[in-house]
Parts: C-alpha cells; structure tokens; sequence
C-alpha cells in the first residue's frame, strides 16, 4: 500500500497530478478541494495517498490531509459509491461541508453533486451519519470558509481556453457535457484561469 509521497510536481491538470519521487512519477487523482491547496509546478509537495489495485487498472488517489483520506475510505464502502463518485462528492463539497449535510439530512444538497441521485443521497446520510459515530471526534477539523484558496498564478500548462478546460473536469466529475458548459458559462469572466472557474462553478451548483 503506497500511503503517502513526498516529490516534486511536474504537471497538474483539474483531478490529476504527475508527482516525482525519486526518480518516479506517479500519477495522482485528487479531488478538487485538494487541488485547489496544491504549490505551483516545479515545487515539493506531501500528499496521503490510497492505493487501488483491479484487473484493467492501479489507481492512485491523492489528499492534503489524512482527514480528508479518511472520508474518501468511509465514502467507497457505502454501497453503490465508488471511488469515481467519492471523488466527485469531495470536488463539490469539503469535508466539514459533507460532514454537516449528512448530520443535518440535507439530501437537497447532495443531489446537487454529479451522479448522486436521490436515492443515492438518502444511502449517504443513513450510511454515512452510522460511520461518523464510530470515528474519533476530532478526526475531521473545521475548516474555515476560503481557508482552502486556488492559485492566483497561471499555469504554463493550461489549455489555451480554460473555459474548455474547466468543463472538460466538470464533464470527469459526472456533470453532463451541457450542464458543465452551462455552469462555467454563468461564472467565467476574462482573464479567469480553470482552477477559479472550476472552484466558482461548483460552488454555484450547491
């Protein structure tokens, strides 16, 4: 089990990160509420790893903190959520913002996340509310509204048009191809790079 790497970052794109270790680079999905906390290209970073291993794929995914990997865990052993969607549920929402919509039922929240439905939303608060109480109280730490910011800087490695770029990542996290256009269309302003318009599109869905 690989759980964790220190290296250099040599490329990142919106829910991947090419991370060199030694001499290795490993391919990283990480949700975008940890993307966004991310240094620039060229520098050293620390990210908790879980490692998935199936017949057609090795997946790695990527996290900040511990707590934030803790929950990707408790997310894909609820019944019908894979590491797909448990990605997707943490680009939409931080920890301290799931924790609190499942604690307070808040299933019109969560059907605003890509491919959850009502049903899958209902499984979530039930399954999940049962799973918080056997953890310890202090496993997930509040985190401040904005205390997570995106870059301000460019990155060399953006497509020409972020706006395609972003909605392009909404289109990996489950949005249809229309509803993420739609959604970068109502936040995308000029001289905005894909992680801000990624951040404001998904903060304006909820």
């Amino acid at each position: 089990m690989i759980g964790r790497l220190r290296g250099i970052i040599l490329d990142k794109q919106p829910l991947l990160v090419l991370l060199e270790t030694n001499g290795i680079g490993y391919e990283v999905h990480m949700p975008m509420t940890c993307f966004y906390a991310l240094p620039e290209i060229g520098q050293e970073t620390v990210i908790f790893t879980h490692f998935i291993v199936r017949q057609d794929a090795q997946l790695l995914f990527g996290f900040i903190n511990k707590q934030e990997r803790m929950l990707f865990r408790e997310l894909i052993k609820v019944n019908g959520v894979g590491p797909k969607l448990a990605l997707a549920i943490l680009s939409g929402m931080s920890a301290q913002q799931f924790m609190l919509a499942v604690e307070r039922q808040e299933i019109h929240n969560l059907v605003k996340l890509p491919s959850v439905g009502k049903k899958t939303a209902e499984r979530l608060v039930v399954e999940m509310k049962d799973r918080f109480k056997g953890l310890s109280g202090n496993l997930f730490v509040p985190l401040g509204i904005g205390e997570i910011a995106p870059s301000a800087n460019e990155q060399s490695n953006l497509l020409a048009d972020p706006e395609l770029e972003a909605v392009a990542a909404l289109v990996a996290l489950g949005y249809k191809s229309q509803e993420a256009s739609r959604m970068v269309s109502k936040v995308a302003y000029t001289g905005a790079d894909c992680e801000v318009l990624i951040r404001a599109a998904l903060r304006a869905a909820l």
